[in-house]
C-alpha cells in the first residue's frame, strides 16, 4: 500500500494493513490475469485487497483501466481510453462462475468519451453474470453518466440487486475532490434510481479526512437519505501518492462507529463505517440487510 504524502499527518496504527498471499488470494489473482480483467482492488489500491481476495471475492472494473476523469483522490489512470472490449462481460461472468461467488460487485471507469458513458457495457455484464450464475447477487457501482436518465434506465433494466453511486465527499469539497462531478447531479441520479426501480436498493459512500466538518457530514447523510438511499459506506480517505490530495485528518474507529449509528438513526437500512471501509466492503452483508428490511 502506498505511503502517505509528506504533508499528511503520520498514519495511525489502526491503518496498518499487511497483505497476506494466501492460496485463495493467489487463485483469484491468477484467474483475473487469465481472463484479462481489471479489478478495482489493484487499480484503485484498495486496502482490503488481501482480506477480500482471501475470502474469494473481488470487485471487477469494466470499461478498461483508463478513466476519462481526474479525481483528486483516485489512483486509477486518467487518459484517453481505448475501444470497449465486446467480450469483457462474458469474461467477467466466467470469472464469477469459476470463483463460485455468491455476490459480485461490478464497477466501471468513467467513460465520458462514449455516448452512453458505458451504460450498455455495464448492463451487458450484469446480464452475462445472470446467465452464467443465476443465483449470484450483483451490485453495480456506476459513474454519474452526466445525469442522463436513459443511461441510468439501461443499467436498471438489467436488474442488478443493488445500485451504488458514490457522493464521495461533502458538497463544499466536491470541486476539489472530483472536478468533473456535481453534488446535486449525484443526488438526483440516486433519487431517480430509487423512483424508477424501487425494488432495487440504492447505495452511496463518503470518505472522511478530506477537510470536512461534522455538520457537513451530517448534512450529506441527510441529503442521501432524502434521495432514497438505503445503504451507506463511510471510510477513511487515504492518499494514494504525493500527487493526490493530502489527508487532512485520520478519523478514529470510535468516530466511525458513531457515524454508523447516526446513519441508522436517520433511516438507512444499514451502514458500514470504519477506517478501512470502501464502497464494496462486505457488499453482500449490506445487500442482505436491505433485503431483510424490505421483507
Amino acid at each position: 500500500m502506498s505511503a502517505a504524502p509528506q504533508n499528511s499527518p503520520p498514519r495511525p496504527p489502526w491503518l496498518r494493513v499487511r497483505l497476506r498471499a494466501t492460496p485463495e488470494f493467489q487463485r483469484v489473482q491468477q484467474l483475473v490475469s487469465e481472463q484479462r480483467l481489471n479489478t478495482v482492488c489493484f487499480s484503485a489500491a484498495c486496502p482490503n485487497l488481501g482480506e477480500c481476495w482471501s475470502r474469494g471475492t473481488a470487485t471487477f472494473m469494466i470499461g478498461g483501466n483508463t478513466c476519462t476523469r481526474a479525481c483528486g483522490f483516485c489512483d486509477v489512470l486518467t487518459g484517453r481510453p481505448g475501444a470497449l472490449d465486446a467480450d469483457e462481460p462474458a469474461r467477467v461472468a466466467r470469472a464469477v462462475e469459476r470463483l463460485g461467488l455468491r455476490f459480485a460487485v461490478v464497477t466501471a471507469v468513467a467513460r465520458d468519451d462514449l455516448a452512453d458513458g458505458g451504460a450498455a457495457q455495464m448492463a451487458g455484464t450484469v446480464r452475462a453474470i445472470r446467465e452464467h450464475c443465476p443465483e449470484t447477487g450483483i451490485e453495480v457501482l456506476i459513474p454519474d453518466y452526466k445525469g442522463r436518465e436513459q443511461d441510468l434506465r439501461t443499467v436498471l433494466d438489467a436488474r442488478p440487486d443493488v445500485l451504488n453511486h458514490n457522493i464521495e465527499t461533502v458538497e463544499r469539497l466536491q470541486r476539489r475532490v472530483r472536478k468533473a462531478g456535481r453534488y446535486a447531479r449525484s443526488l438526483d441520479l440516486l433519487r431517480r434510481a430509487a423512483e424508477l426501480a424501487p425494488g432495487i436498493p440504492t447505495k452511496s459512500g463518503i470518505m472522511l479526512g478530506l477537510g470536512e466538518d461534522e455538520a457537513e457530514v451530517d448534512a450529506t447523510l441527510r441529503d442521501l437519505r432524502a434521495a432514497g438511499v438505503r445503504l451507506l459506506t463511510i471510510g477513511q480517505y487515504m492518499s494514494p501518492s504525493p500527487d493526490h490530495l493530502p489527508v487532512e485528518r485520520w478519523v478514529t474507529p470510535e468516530e466511525f462507529d458513531a457515524w454508523a449509528e447516526r446513519a441508522r438513526a436517520l433511516g438507512f437500512d444499514d451502514a458500514a463505517a470504519g477506517p478501512l471501509v470502501r464502497s464494496s466492503y462486505h457488499a453482500d452483508v449490506l445487500a442482505e440487510q436491505a433485503a431483510t428490511e424490505k421483507s
